[in-house]
């Protein structure tokens, strides 16, 4: 019998100011620390962090994201980290600058520590990082042997960041309950290497609800700077319940989705959050879902302005050429379709991205959002 695992990091803590506390929170691990920062945070936050640790005699050093998830940008910060004898890596910024900052983490055998300026994934839990090549092509997923050691919210950033990160972030979200069902549907394993648990499953279902609850009130307070309870919900449903949600449930068709977009340039100024709620809204409809839970999944994408269109996805039409690549791309070997609990071919994800497209063009035609 394979076992149960349900992983998470060491230790979350969300609010207002965090950063500034920074030094309370990590300098038990020591250091030498490698910040690897985002471009909003090295030219923003870098400040805050000195502060913090200015009667400190723990050694800092800051270096600047290069862009990209990519193995060779994860080598660079690994020369750097070695030179300057480096114990523990911390990534502040955006998904693919917490992804980078595991990476580092992953090869070198140090703890990661996770800040995100944004709310936009889920990836500050997770013991994940997706890589790409160059020219942003997913190119696979590094499985981490454990989470990380802290992941540091500070409400007053992630408030701060433009709306488009948050509802993103809910898109990404969105599917974790939809890809958990299909994992526990097929009795499929989880990142963590087991199978998902109650626990898990419960939190999967829990970041839905707080999605369908709070995601629009929670966009309202973002675009009036509020710090309301509807955005805390929302920040720990986009990082700490979809976080574990997706490691200890696992994904399914919605990220496999997402991955075969990337092969189309026209969509590359998607966020990863955009395209995957888009790929929700194709499992429910792969998945033959009730058209009342459908309605409610394009209800709340088009609500807080998620797409539900390819005309959404690209200012460029999308081909049946296009969508055919997307289709086989992913039922590939490298993506999540396996654990839909069913055989699924790529003919049946064309059907079902063009029959998500037809719905939700006619969903917006004629609905008008509450």
């Amino acid at each position: 019998m394979v076992s149960k695992v349900l992983a998470s990091p060491t230790k979350y803590i969300q609010g207002a100011g965090e950063l500034s506390r920074i030094k309370n929170h990590i300098s038990r691990l020591n250091g030498p620390f490698l910040f690897i920062m985002g471009g909003f945070a090295y030219n923003n936050l870098k400040s805050i962090i000195e502060e913090s640790f200015k009667d400190s005699n723990a050694t800092i050093i800051f270096e600047k994201f290069g862009g990209e998830c990519s193995g060779k940008e994860i080598d660079r910060l690994r020369t750097l980290y070695v030179s300057h004898n480096c114990t523990v890596v911390v990534g502040i910024g955006g998904g693919k600058t917490l992804d980078t900052a595991k990476g580092v983490s992953y090869f070198e055998g140090g703890p990661v520590i996770s800040i995100p300026t944004i709310a936009s994934t889920d990836a500050p839990t997770s013991a994940i990082s997706v890589t790409y090549t160059e020219d942003h092509v997913f190119d696979g997923n590094l499985l981490l042997p454990r989470n990380p050691e802290l992941v540091l919210v500070d409400t007053d950033v992630i408030m701060n960041a433009p709306v488009r990160f948050l509802v993103a972030g809910m898109g990404d979200a969105l599917s974790t309950f939809y890809e958990a069902r299909a994992n526990a549907a097929s009795d499929h394993e989880n990142f963590a290497g087991g199978k998902s648990t109650k626990t898990s499953f419960a939190l999967a279902k829990l970041c839905y609800e707080i999605l369908i609850q709070d995601g629009l009130k929670a966009k309202w307070s973002v675009e009036n700077k509020i710090c309301s309870k509807e955005l805390e919900n929302i920040i720990e449903a986009n990082i700490y319940l979809s976080g574990i949600g997706f490691e200890s449930n696992g994904l399914a068709c919605a990220h496999s989705i997402y991955n075969a977009m990337t092969v189309l340039p026209q969509c590359h100024q998607m966020y990863h959050g955009e395209l995957v709620a888009f790929g929700a809204i194709v499992q429910l409809v792969l998945e033959k879902r009730p058209d009342v839970e459908i309605a409610e999944a394009l209800n709340f994408c088009v609500s807080v302005g998620l797409p539900v269109t390819f005309s959404d996805l690209s200012e460029l039409t999308l081909t049946d050429e296009d969508i055919m690549k997307v289709a086989v791309a992913a039922c590939s070997p490298d993506s999540f379709m396996d654990s839909e609990p069913f055989k699924v071919t790529p003919d049946m994800i064309f059907s079902a991205l063009m029959s998500a497209d037809a719905l939700g063009r006619e969903f917006k035609k004629h609905h008008i959002v509450q």
